[in-house]
């Protein structure tokens, strides 16, 4: 089964039918004196709403988690590898920039430093990968027994307070 056929069978169509649908009625009640009774009708609207909201996020999210362990599962070493590759590559950027090239040009002269333009977006994606490296080291941790419990109670001896 195909990624799009993943997304088309969690049933995120109908999810944004009964959104755009209710969007109407939000706008009707707003823009227009409603009775007490169609008030009460469209918060509880506002709560299915809020609700279907937090549906799509999860759908979403399972879309998003379904890439990432398709590309782990992958035949290609490419396709496993890009995004450790991609963040292998920023931080040699980042050590041209800020050690390689000032050394260069410190002992022969800044015609041969060669410093690389870092763009804003690559700063956003770096601090996104390394955040998602530093969570997905601490999940292992936990997993492997090497949590918080763990840590402290080998820092308290093994004592259980």
């Amino acid at each position: 089964m195909g990624l799009w056929d993943k997304i088309a069978s969690l049933g995120i169509g109908e999810i944004a039918k009964g959104v755009g649908d209710l969007a109407l009625k939000l706008r009707q009640a707003i823009t227009g004196d409603l009775p007490p009774e169609k008030k009460a009708e469209v918060e509880m609207l506002l709560l299915e709403l809020e609700k279907m909201e937090s549906q799509l996020i999860s759908k979403d999210k399972e879309v998003q988690s379904s890439v990432i362990i398709a590309e782990i599962k992958g035949q290609s070493w490419l396709q496993r590898n890009w995004r450790p590759l991609l963040m292998a590559i920023f931080g040699l950027i980042i050590a041209n920039n800020y050690i390689i090239a000032p050394y260069i040009g410190l002992f022969m002269g800044s015609k041969y430093s060669l410093l690389l333009e870092i763009p804003a977006d690559m700063w956003g994606l770096l601090k996104l990968g390394v955040s998602g490296y530093i969570v997905g080291r601490s999940v292992e941790m936990i997993a492997d027994g090497a949590g918080v419990k763990s840590v402290l109670g080998k820092i308290t001896g093994g004592k259980d307070d």
